[in-house]
């Protein structure tokens, strides 16, 4: 018996998560630099949060870390769900820092 033709939903799932370079399936990736300096910057600026300017700092190196791995997905990311997640991610920040500064 021949395999049945993919699906709608099958051939939507393979094009917005299929890996344009392997051919696998990948919807997360291990943390490169950006999110590592991203988690470090943010553990710190947690720790920090009585430090007053310190603290601010901190908060920025996170923000810019996070918007350099956004960025970065969303020019180079491997598939189309990675290139969202970086969209989605500049738009969250911009949002996030137009409310922080409307004040």
């Amino acid at each position: 018996m021949a395999p049945s033709p993919p699906t709608t939903v099958r051939r939507a799932l393979d094009w917005l998560f299929r890996d344009r370079n392997t051919g696998a399936m990948t919807v997360a990736q291990w943390p490169n630099l950006p999110l590592w300096l991203f988690a470090g910057f943010t553990l710190a600026a947690w720790s920090a949060q009585e430090q007053g300017p310190l603290a601010s700092w901190l908060s920025l190196g996170a923000d810019l870390a996070l918007a350099w791995w956004a960025a970065d997905e969303l020019l180079r990311g491997v598939n189309p769900w990675r290139r969202f997640l970086g969209g989605a991610t500049i738009l969250g920040l911009a949002a996030l820092f137009t409310l922080r500064h409307a004040a």
